[in-house]
């Protein structure tokens, strides 16, 4: 999403992205004093393993089914980015179509990370960031070459006003900082932190110090990565403009590329394909991990048994991937939507409930029902969703990315209240049973 996405944010919406990562920042220092801590004190494979704890097993299948569907919708969306700009650039001169690309594109993810599992993974990923960071700054330099350099460059995204960043006022519109900021910490808190996926490569580390070490520095980088790629789009959008290149959204970078030198436009493949592969290997490899050790509880498995299982429900989410790709690329058959919106806005209601799960588990003692639990986590989405469609009535402005924060709290509040009514109806009994 980087590499591809968030460069084409920049006439949409440049400066909400950027004050989303900065609220990243504090979300990842969250997790580093507050998630981290408990996953390895508990010496966790899955961090759902928590839930089960805290509420029942139940509510941890819950907690994994919401990561399964999250991940699912992410990994087909980075998938697709690649797949889109494959076909377009390599494919369809040849007449090869679009479901046979993205059936390439998934086998090629599966086949390796079979192979190799999360040792792979972090392997490769390596490898692939590489490329992605030698195709950042290398069209950096160039693009900034036909503006006369990196100062004249900036100066012009200044004069085109594409260089605003902070927008205090104006609370009612999309680009308000704090609204941005504020949904920012939550996205990143939800997004790694009680993500599968992200919390695997952190709890493969040897100790906690180490693990909080990798979270600090990525806070770091992240920001610095993403202050490029949005220099990076101003830059795209102007020379688009300038050159007549009528491409936004996720197709903008692909169609500068096109007209840049060879050795750059190959840069360019190898750093989209690293991408795209170092987000999607890892997400095919905790979808199984996720599914085989929260939802069929494989753990006490002969291993045999595990191994089978692993190789078919591997396969399975690899067709899964294909069959939710292809259906995307179906409903933004425009491409003028950035992938990267349609991600956020899923996962305010796929991530709300296990922030509120999170919540009410860890910042009080009061014990619930498992089965009470699992039911209120899989109501609010839609209650939210409810709230979300008709927000411009009620509220008089139409709600953002905030949605993540009130499914989370609409989540915590209806199990605190349960919780409650619970021990007072517990407390009933038992003084009618005594009298």
């Amino acid at each position: 999403f980087t590499f591809l996405s968030v460069p084409g944010t920049v006439e949409t919406g440049a400066s909400h992205y950027l004050q989303m990562v900065l609220g990243h920042m504090v979300g990842y220092w969250i997790i580093l004093l507050i998630l981290l801590p408990l996953y390895y004190r508990m010496n966790l494979t899955s961090i759902y393993a928590y839930l089960e704890e805290r509420f029942g097993p139940k509510t941890r299948k819950t907690g994994a089914t919401f990561f399964l569907l999250s991940r699912v919708i992410g990994a087909s969306l980075r998938l697709y980015l690649v797949a889109f700009v494959l076909q377009q650039v390599l494919c369809k001169p040849y007449g090869i179509t679009f479901p046979a690309t993205i059936a390439v594109t998934v086998f090629l993810v599966w086949i390796y990370t079979r192979k190799g599992g999360l040792k792979t993974v972090l392997w490769t990923d390596t490898l692939q960031t590489l490329f992605m960071f030698a195709a950042l700054f290398a069209f950096i330099f160039w693009l900034s070459s036909q503006f006369g350099g990196i100062s004249e460059s900036w100066q012009l995204l200044e004069d085109k006003e594409l260089s605003k960043t902070f927008f205090p006022g104006e609370w009612l519109s999309t680009n308000n900082f704090w609204r941005s900021f504020i949904s920012g910490i939550f996205l990143a808190l939800v997004m790694n932190g009680l993500d599968q996926d992200m919390m695997q490569k952190n709890l493969s580390c040897r100790t906690l110090r180490e693990s909080q070490k990798n979270i600090l520095c990525l806070s770091f980088i992240f920001l610095l990565i993403n202050i490029c790629f949005l220099f990076l789009g101003g830059l795209l959008t102007i020379y688009a403009g300038q050159n007549g290149i009528d491409a936004h959204a996720d197709k903008l970078f692909t169609a500068v590329a096109q007209q840049a030198p060879t050795f750059l436009f190959v840069l360019f493949l190898l750093g989209m394909i690293g991408a795209a592969y170092s987000s999607a290997d890892s997400a095919l490899t905790s979808l199984t991990t996720s599914f085989c050790v929260d939802l069929l509880n494989i753990e006490n498995q002969p291993t045999d048994t595990q191994l089978k299982w692993r190789k078919n429900v591997h396969i399975l989410f690899s067709v899964i991937l294909f069959v939710v790709i292809v259906a995307f690329a179906e409903m933004n058959k425009s491409g003028n939507t950035a992938a990267i919106w349609t991600l956020f806005k899923a996962v305010g209601y796929t991530y709300g409930p296990l922030l509120g799960l999170y919540t009410f588990g860890l910042f009080n003692k009061r014990r619930i029902n498992d089965a009470a639990a699992t039911a209120i986590a899989i109501i609010c989405p839609f209650i939210s969703y409810g709230l979300n469609y008709y927000s411009e009535n009620i509220l008089g402005f139409k709600l953002g990315f905030e949605i993540l924060l009130i499914n989370g709290a609409l989540t915590f509040l209806l199990i605190y209240t349960m919780s409650f009514l619970q021990e007072r109806a517990e407390e009933l009994k038992s003084s009618q049973v005594s009298g």
